[in-house]
């Protein structure tokens, strides 16, 4: 059995796989979104303290399984440093107490991993990552070598629903607040256009996507009708009418009803065009490749009509969708074990463990 340690962004999480046959003996994830959704995102020193006070708790959990351990994985590479970290150094302590060897996940290969949890992983394949800091698509030789055939050049699909949701005014994470928004707007309200449109460059841009957004906010700010006067109190009623006030204080005007509905216009139609975008930088990508297999992941892959998007789309093509299962889409240290399973087999273990928060997949081998 191995003992995976994921800790890359804002989730300290712990699982444990069997090598033999991909069994999950031991699953366990604390999430720190409560704790970052007051600032409208990550806070990386933040991150790490939690992290910190977490891993220990997490691990101890877990203790039963100790004797059965064959090696201890841990997420090394991409990631936030501080994040890492604390995950790196529970790893190394471990290992050293347990007298097992190290094995190091890249946390993107990972992901890729989440398509075969139960299973040997299929190739050739094609994948599209979609994350709060990654969107890439990718293509898997037989061999197992990545080839990035194409990325963003700006902010990442999820990290444009991220800020898009923060504009909005709505929680954090954005991906879904604007997903359950969007749900009661009309998709056709704002005319937003469709990034890159024309452009045979295989890349994506979610930059000018989001600046569309912002202009729709402040236009949507500035034209604001005041809001009906309703007495309050701070402006001085008289004590006999402080009961009229707040009941009427509580009643929804007409002006509000018409900015909700504006807000979830303007959710709907950035969440259009941003899965087009997608869809249609895809497009460039399938006639190219001719893939039997395509797998989404990351956490951004659960929305709903992303997913309905690519379901057309590699109909169209006559190729086989893969998704990973919703609950190991976003971060998750169950995808590290799969990945580590695959290094232990092929006894790829790590001498000397370091931390890369930045690293490449291109000519990446992950089998």
């Amino acid at each position: 059995m191995i003992l995976a340690i994921e800790s890359s962004c804002d989730d300290s999480s712990v699982a444990i796989m069997k090598a033999s046959d991909f069994s999950l003996i031991h699953y366990e994830k604390i999430s720190q979104e409560k704790e970052h959704a007051k600032y409208g995102g990550v806070v990386p020193e933040l991150a790490a303290r939690l992290h910190t006070a977490a891993l220990p708790e997490v691990i101890l959990r877990a203790k039963e399984h100790f004797s059965a351990l064959k090696a201890i994985a841990v997420t090394n590479e991409p990631g936030l440093s501080v994040s890492l970290l604390p995950g790196i150094v529970a790893a190394k302590a471990l290992a050293t107490a347990l007298n097992l060897p190290l094995i190091s996940v890249n946390h993107l290969v990972g992901h890729i991993y989440s398509l075969f949890l139960e299973g040997p992983i299929k190739l050739p394949l094609g994948v599209l990552l979609v994350s709060g800091g990654h969107t890439m698509i990718l293509g898997i030789s037989e061999n197992g070598v990545i080839s990035v055939l194409g990325a963003t050049s700006d902010d990442s699909f999820g990290e444009s629903f991220d800020k898009s949701a923060k504009m909005l005014g709505l929680g954090y994470p954005g991906g879904p607040q604007i997903q359950n928004l969007a749900l009661k707007g009309d998709d056709r309200a704002y005319d937003f256009s469709l990034p890159l449109k024309g452009t045979k460059r295989l890349e994506y841009s979610f930059s000018g996507l989001k600046n569309q957004v912002r202009l729709a906010c402040l236009e949507l700010e500035n034209s604001r009708i005041p809001y009906s006067v309703i007495p309050r109190l701070d402006r001085g009623i008289s004590s006999e009418n402080s009961k009229i006030s707040s009941e009427n204080s509580r009643i929804p005007s007409k002006n509000s009803r018409i900015l909700s509905q504006q807000k979830a216009n303007i959710a709907a139609s950035f969440e259009r065009v941003a899965c087009l975008h997608i869809i249609d930088r895809l497009k460039l990508a399938f006639s190219s490749q001719k893939w039997a297999r395509f797998g989404v992941v990351g956490g951004a892959s659960a929305n709903l009509r992303l997913r309905s998007m690519l379901e057309s789309l590699c109909a169209s093509y006559d190729c086989e969708l893969l998704f990973a299962p919703l609950e190991y889409c976003s971060d998750n240290a169950v995808m590290i074990a799969r990945a580590a399973v695959a290094k232990y087999h092929n006894k790829d273990f790590c001498q000397n463990l370091e931390m890369h928060p930045r690293s490449s997949l291109e000519n990446l081998k992950i089998i």
